[in-house]
């Protein structure tokens, strides 16, 4: 059939050093303040690249569209991003997204009105404070989601076959 192995894909490597799959790093790390090591599973640099290239892409399109459309198509993108990488130890890099969709957004704002101070485009389009909103809805902020590390399962996983006594 022709078929070979992938020497990238079929890497033997120790826990310590970790490893990427499905977007994710897995590796083991020592707890912060103790001398235990746990296996910590987080979105791979790969994975944030990705994301961080889509936001790019979707604010240098057209300045002549509504904020509203941006704001949309941003938003899909960062919550399908966030909804992924919710289990894991996701803080640092929802926080981290959060700064950079800000920044971008801000700049295609400043784009499209090249003329006015940054108090006038918070003014117009900052509702009271420094995030994007609009009267249609605001931008995802990915910050303020909470990741779920953890979840204990139990019993709620199935038994692959019956048991009889």
């Amino acid at each position: 059939m022709g078929l070979r192995l992938s020497p990238e894909k079929t890497l033997i490597t120790h826990i310590n050093d970790g490893l990427d799959f499905l977007g994710w790093r897995i590796q083991r790390h020592r707890k912060r303040g103790t001398n235990k090591w746990y296996v910590y599973t987080y979105p791979a640099r790969k994975a944030l690249k990705a994301v961080t290239a889509k936001v790019k892409a979707i604010c240098r399109q057209d300045v002549n569209l509504p904020l509203e459309v941006l704001m949309h198509r941003l938003n899909t993108a960062l919550r399908g991003w966030c909804a992924y990488f919710r289990p894991g130890v996701s803080a640092v890099a929802f926080h981290y997204l959060s700064q950079y969709a800000w920044q971008r957004v801000m700049g295609w704002i400043r784009r499209k009105h090249r003329r006015i101070t940054s108090k006038e485009i918070r003014r117009r389009y900052c509702a009271g404070g420094w995030w994007p909103t609009t009267e249609e809805g605001t931008l995802f902020n990915p910050a303020k989601l909470t990741p779920t590390r953890y979840r204990y399962r139990g019993t709620a996983i199935p038994a692959l076959w019956p048991t009889t006594a």
